[in-house]
């Protein structure tokens, strides 16, 4: 059985009406990055950051996996699929995906100020000072901010490295180390890329491209890949 690693960003979800950081109207238009998505402002203002985190987890209860999601949960009955995603929501997960790698940490769940190794799931919609942890400190998103390193990071390279088919969907390929994941596609792998914005990815490496939205070229490729490999 082939696989198939799919590597998934904000496009992806955007389409299940979570709002993306880059586009316009955006999230970061309302929010300086520096105010709510790093270490420094957790320091400065817990409760803004907190604030912030509990309408995006808010958002993302309220949205539906859509036919990208649907149609790479179904892909699982053909071929051996992993999936690397920069997102922070459940979506994946919710179309029925079981193997889901999250680089930039997930939206629904809190880790321990103290030890991050101590990881919760939220009930609810909510994080709140006062939160703690089972040793006593403040719980904090389970997210990875800006200036943090990756702790997922050598995990998706060795699931990347080998990959039989490579799928990028819906990132823009600029936010780093993320972006690098590509430069450890196995050279003979089939690499796809499913992006409606013009997307060049960096190292030369040769892409067949669909310029649809997620929703359109995800199912598309996926019948496609159950025809030529699976059938």
């Amino acid at each position: 059985m082939k696989k198939v690693v799919v590597f998934t960003g904000a496009g992806v979800s955007a389409e299940s009406g979570i709002r993306t950081f880059r586009d316009s109207g955006g999230l970061w238009e309302e929010y300086a990055i520096e105010d709510v998505a790093t270490p420094s402002a957790w320091e400065r203002d817990r409760e803004k950051v907190l604030h912030f985190y509990n309408l995006r987890r808010r958002q993302v209860i309220e949205a539906s996996p859509n036919e990208a999601h649907l149609s790479l949960a179904a892909l699982e009955r053909y071929f051996e699929v992993y999936i690397v995603t920069q997102n922070i929501d459940d979506l994946h997960e919710r179309a029925g995906s079981t193997n889901v790698l999250h680089l930039h940490g997930e939206i629904r769940k809190s880790r321990s100020t103290q030890d991050p190794r101590l990881v919760y799931a939220i009930e609810g919609d909510e994080l709140n000072l006062g939160d703690c942890c089972a040793r006593g400190s403040q719980l904090r998103p389970h997210i990875v901010w800006f200036g943090e390193s990756v702790p997922a990071m050598d995990d998706a390279i060795d699931v990347v490295s080998s990959a039989d088919i490579f799928m990028v969907i819906g990132t823009s390929l600029e936010v780093y180390p993320a972006a690098s994941l590509i430069d450890y596609a196995p050279h003979e792998a089939m690499c796809f890329l499913i992006d409606p914005r013009p997307v060049v990815p960096a190292g030369g490496r040769s892409f067949h491209t669909f310029a649809d939205p997620a929703s359109i070229g995800v199912p598309a490729l996926v019948d496609q890949l159950i025809r030529e490999y699976a059938g």
